[in-house]
């Protein structure tokens, strides 16, 4: 079965980047679209960045400005850099890939922002 492998989260003080990426155990067909979704305890897993197959991006407005999402369909990757970083953006950084038949999720990488 296809698994997302994650990595990049880590500590950085806030101001600092960091560059979280994405990538497929094997081979995943049909990418309708790959994304970054966030979460801290106690509230709802939030949508923070997302890339259409067709290369179309669109982000929370929280983040504008400061994120860039990057994705290679046929390698089944996907990435997230993220600048400017703020104590609000700390949270548990997934990644997830939609295809026209299924949907794939990533463990999660914990990002904290503090100094």
């Amino acid at each position: 079965q296809v698994q997302l492998v994650e990595s990049g989260g880590g500590l950085v003080q806030p101001g600092g980047s960091l560059r979280l990426s994405c990538a497929a155990s094997g081979s995943i067909f049909s990418i309708v679209v790959m994304g970054w979704y966030r979460q801290v305890p106690g509230k709802q897993r939030e949508l923070v960045a997302v890339v259409s197959s067709g290369g179309r991006t669109n982000y929370v407005d929280s983040v504008k400005g400061r994120f860039t999402i990057s994705g290679d369909n046929a390698k089944g990757t996907v990435s997230l850099q993220m600048n400017s970083l703020k104590p609000e953006d700390t949270a548990v950084y997934s990644c997830h890939v939609a295809t026209l038949g299924r949907s794939y999720w990533g463990q999660g990488t914990q990002v904290t922002v503090s100094s």
